[in-house]
């Protein structure tokens, strides 16, 4: 016999908008106080001790098979869950602390990096800017467009960068390489990428050709560990560090403080979590395999165990959930084109990972932070900020 009174319990504590559920025998609850902002239709019944043991895979499951679905915004929905302290999603956090300890080795990474970014790179193109960004962009303007916003980024990571002409850049991470093919072409300096995807390195280096920036820009499928016997002046990643791990962070300081010049200066472009690490079950199952969200207390802790000087820190946190929002947008938008390679169920799964991460940005679960450190004191920085926004 099915416990029903348990969902009815689970679901009553799970959300702080007012919500319509319809339960799989066509009984309608309302919960809260005032018009629904969203209505949640439950198909089938989700087994009791999956969403005991996992809840966020038994949600997200759940979603992606059509047992769950939703009338009104997916995000709002989610972020009705963050805002509710007592929400079962809090409980993810149990598990949280098991995937801290999974190792990413350099074939583990590989593996990893695989899984999300070699997906296609037609794919990402129907629903990024132009410019193929991937990673949070930085609204100078409400009506800034995600391609505005996305250069926008680049040139705020390199103004903090204070680039001067003929100095090395290593960009860890290096995306499909707009930033490192921009560092050339603005600053005149010597940029190098690295990546572990096959299609990004592929992409980058077809662009270098097409921009005729062979002698400034070089890109290398090479894991950052495997780089030997160089040093750089600047040395830059953005988004690359939540796929590093929490047992490999340590490892990541130590390998820039290694290959950064004495006086050397980095910019760290990375989702934070506002108090203690880990990340999501879901996500680490079908989204980012490895990944691990970091404490901004832990990267401070490391700049320091490193000597470094930490010299900036900044959050654009809103500026994630702002991306995110469009990126959604952009997807819903190009469903026919995607759905022509995609199924149903990698289309709901892409959406709920769209919509689950604004929310979680907007609700303060995790932040996007930037950091300036240096390599030993660096009095070549300007003494005010305004070399940022000039």
């Amino acid at each position: 016999m099915i416990d029903k009174m348990f969902y009815k319990t689970l679901l009553k504590n799970t959300f702080s908008s007012p919500v319509k559920i319809t339960f799989w025998d066509g009984e309608e609850v309302h919960y809260g106080d005032g018009e629904p902002h969203f209505k949640l239709i439950f198909r089938d019944i989700i087994p009791k001790g999956d969403l005991i043991q996992n809840p966020s895979i038994a949600f997200g499951e759940a979603y992606m098979d059509g047992v769950i679905e939703v009338e009104g915004s997916l995000k709002e929905v989610v972020a009705s869950m963050y805002r509710n302290q007592e929400s079962f999603l809090s409980n993810s956090k149990i598990y949280a602390h098991l995937l801290k300890r999974i190792s990413n080795t350099s074939k583990r990474s590989k593996d990893n990096v695989a899984f999300h970014y070699d997906i296609g790179n037609d794919f990402y193109k129907l629903w990024l800017d132009e410019t193929m960004t991937y990673s949070c962009g930085y609204f100078k303007t409400p009506n800034d467009s995600l391609k505005t916003a996305q250069q926008n980024k680049v040139m705020h990571i390199l103004k903090k960068l204070n680039l001067q002409k003929g100095q090395s850049l290593l960009d860890i991470g290096c995306g499909w390489g707009e930033l490192i093919i921009t560092a050339a072409k603005h600053y005149g300096v010597k940029a190098t990428g690295i990546t572990l995807s096959e299609e990004q390195y592929e992409r980058v280096k077809e662009r270098t050709i097409e921009e005729q920036l062979e002698d400034l820009v070089e890109v290398h499928l090479v894991d950052y560990r495997e780089l030997k016997k160089r040093q750089f002046d600047r040395i830059v990643s953005v988004g690359m560090l939540e796929h590093v791990g929490q047992d490999h962070l340590p490892e990541y300081f130590h390998k820039v403080n290694e290959l950064l010049v004495e006086g050397g200066l980095s910019v760290l472009h990375t989702i934070t979590s506002p108090r203690e690490g880990g990340t999501n079950a879901w996500i680490d199952k079908y989204i980012f395999p490895g990944g691990y969200i970091p404490s901004v207390s832990e990267l401070v802790n490391h700049t320091t165990d490193n000597n470094f000087f930490l010299t900036d820190l900044e959050s654009l946190r809103r500026h994630y959930a702002k991306t995110l929002d469009k990126w959604a947008m952009n997807f819903e938008n190009e469903l026919e084109e995607i759905s022509k390679t995609k199924d149903e169920r990698f289309i709901r799964m892409w959406r709920l990972y769209l919509n689950s991460c604004s929310a979680s940005f907007q609700a303060g679960n995790i932040d996007l932070s930037q950091f300036i450190f240096t390599k030993g004191p660096n009095d070549s920085i300007p003494m005010t900020r305004e070399y940022m926004y000039r």
